[in-house]
């Protein structure tokens, strides 16, 4: 095996670390995003009202049964069909969103239902709509419940940015690729990017694990 070469690192510094904010912001950005819109998935797929429910069941089913990357390059390609443009950061995170949205959604519908049936009874009973018993009464306690799913769909929503490199994102990967073009250099260029890529994880990790003991001893 071939010793790591340091000075790789050194000498491509800027690229890696610009890899790296963006393989950050991209994450962030579909981490916040893919936990809205699958919270509202999750609320659409319980909901009493059929088309929301039908709506909400055909989004999950439809994109959890398509490769990731099929979806990027459907938002990297699609748009120019319509005379738009996205660059790849954008239709990369906005895939990453989409995807790890419908995975948070099936999370969080379990979370609700494992909330037992009597409080919404009695919360739309004492005169509380839907939405309300939804965003004061269920989705509170379904949260505590579905922090471990969520930190593991978290966790792999970080992992599944590489993708980015594809339509070139520019995130980690994409820089690995053109730092191994440059210094005809793989093994040490590619362990640098794990190095990278565990700076956001670890914590994350670590972030969900405190979240779900805090939780606990609240409950």
């Amino acid at each position: 095996m071939d010793a790591i070469q340091f000075h790789i690192l050194w000498k491509y510094w800027d690229l890696y670390l610009e890899g790296f904010l963006n393989t950050l912001q991209a994450s962030v950005i579909a981490l916040v995003g893919s936990f809205l819109l699958g919270t509202l998935i999750a609320v659409m797929r319980i909901s009493p009202v059929k088309p929301l429910n039908w709506l909400g069941t055909a989004y999950v089913e439809f994109i959890r049964n398509l490769p990731i990357l099929l979806i990027v390059f459907l938002f990297f390609l699609g748009p120019s069909a319509l005379g738009l443009s996205l660059s790849g950061f954008a239709a990369g995170t906005l895939g990453l969103t989409i995807y790890t949205a419908a995975f948070i959604a099936e999370a969080v519908r379990a979370g609700i239902q494992a909330v037992p049936k009597g409080q919404t009874e009695a919360a739309r009973s004492s005169g509380l709509t839907y939405g309300q018993t939804m965003g004061h009464i269920v989705l509170p306690q379904a949260m505590k419940m579905v922090i471990p799913a969520l930190g593991n769909q978290f966790l792999n929503l970080v992992k599944n940015s590489s993708v980015l490199s594809v339509v070139a994102g520019l995130d980690l990967m994409y820089y690995a690729d053109l730092i191994s073009t440059k210094s005809f250099v793989t093994f040490s260029v590619y362990i640098f990017v794990a190095v990278f890529y565990l700076l956001i994880t670890i914590p994350l990790s670590f972030g969900v694990a405190y979240l779900e003991r805090r939780m606990a001893r609240a409950h």
